[in-house]
């Protein structure tokens, strides 16, 4: 439970500054499901890997729109999907690297079959995926596509 409080606590007070720890943290689907259960903020959610161009190429303007909508309390945090060698050496590297900014888990999971439905029933388990989640609003969008910037932007001021 300390992991989501910290996690949580960093996401709201600034996410301009690098969150990186020592280690990256592993989750199952369990602790995504936590942190989705107990967050007070509008969510995003991007599902990606270091081997997936799409991923990587709309991760930079999915994190700088957030940082222009960070009064709206919004927060991201990227789920890693990489296979476990990636963990934790290749993922952290590679995110410190391309500067991300938001945080990032890596989701220790290997069977789609039983994480993705407990995500959303209707991802197939493409990447990229984002999901967007309001829970005050009761919104929840998945996307399961790379999405250009100005698509990013519309479906997170839907989700505002």
């Amino acid at each position: 439970m300390n992991k989501f409080v910290v996690l949580l606590f960093v996401c709201a007070i600034n996410f301009s500054v690098p969150v990186r720890s020592q280690s990256l943290l592993s989750w199952k689907i369990t602790d995504l499901q936590e942190y989705i259960n107990n967050a007070d903020s509008v969510l995003v959610i991007n599902f990606w890997a270091t081997f997936c161009k799409p991923c990587i190429h709309e991760l930079p303007y999915m994190q700088s729109i957030a940082q222009k909508l960070k009064d709206k309390k919004v927060a991201i945090l990227l789920v890693s999907l990489d296979l476990p060698e990636a963990y934790p050496g290749t993922i952290d590297s590679f995110a410190r690297v391309n500067k991300y900014t938001a945080p990032v888990v890596w989701l220790d999971e290997t069977n789609a079959d039983y994480f993705c439905p407990r995500v959303d029933k209707a991802w197939s388990g493409a990447i990229p995926t984002t999901l967007f989640i309001n829970r005050k609003k009761g919104y929840r969008k998945l996307v399961q596509d790379e999405m250009n910037k100005d698509k990013f932007e519309s479906e997170l001021r839907k989700a505002l």
